[in-house]
């Protein structure tokens, strides 16, 4: 693959990963939950070809039982 290619390529997976953590972002906050660190890793993004990978990131207990309850209610089919 060519480099141009191969930065096109790159650019691309940045771009969807960025998609991904607005949907997300916007998805758990239709359910009461903010991951403050949600982010796209950007050492995963660094060199010829990034792969981008999604920083959930770190929240606290409140949060994280916010997160539990939401996965359960979606369980039991709430």
């Amino acid at each position: 693959m060519e480099a141009t290619e191969r930065r096109k390529a790159a650019a691309e997976r940045v771009r969807m990963a960025e998609d991904v953590v607005a949907r997300l972002k916007d998805g758990l906050g239709g359910v009461g939950v903010t991951l403050p660190s949600l982010r796209i890793d950007p050492v995963s993004c660094a060199g010829n070809e990034p792969a981008p990978l999604v920083d959930l990131g770190r929240c606290n207990l409140d949060t994280a039982l916010r997160l539990c309850q939401v996965l359960a209610d979606k369980e039991s089919g709430q």
